[in-house]
């Protein structure tokens, strides 16, 4: 009965992050907060008329930190990627709106720094692969499941833009 009821929840849960209920997960990584560039890419992400629903300066746990990047276990920039991201600070968020994921990650730029254009955070802030300023989910599942780690159901906040009748 309670399998059940947490999968319900989990499928009712997941649904709701649809059109412009749509999550992602984006962290300004350790390098980014040394470079203060917290709030060009908070002011990035609210021009843009995304919502802000969750946030938190946090200085994330080799655990946390190896389930974030479990995809990446078997690479030989595994270790060192790890050391990385606990070598100081992180600035977690969650944002919202339609088609965030997508969004973010064209906001971002292409993973390597050398072919992004300007304009993106990659292209305008980051120099290698290896130290690239911002993490930002690449589907909704991976939104999905990054959120869970990151956050507690409790941290992100529900509330209700005055401006969304006129970006939508």
């Amino acid at each position: 009965m309670i399998f059940l009821f947490m999968s319900v929840f989990a499928h009712f849960f997941q649904s709701g992050w649809t059109g412009a209920n749509e999550r992602t997960f984006v962290a300004v990584k350790p390098d980014g907060v040394q470079w203060r560039l917290v709030g060009e890419i908070v002011r990035r992400f609210e021009r843009k008329g995304f919502k802000l629903v969750g946030l938190k300066l946090v200085q994330a746990s080799e655990d946390l930190l190896r389930e974030h990047y479990w995809d990446l276990r078997n690479r030989p920039f595994f270790s060192s990627l790890i050391r990385y991201m606990s070598s100081g600070p992180v600035v977690a968020m969650v944002w919202q709106g339609l088609d965030v994921v997508k969004t973010a990650r064209k906001m971002l730029g292409e993973t390597d720094p050398s072919d992004s254009l300007p304009g993106t955070v990659w292209g305008d802030f980051c120099l290698e692969v290896g130290k690239n300023v911002i993490h930002g989910s690449d589907s909704v599942e991976s939104a999905q499941k990054e959120i869970s780690l990151w956050f507690g159901q409790k941290e992100l906040q529900s509330w209700e833009s005055s401006s969304r009748r006129w970006v939508y």
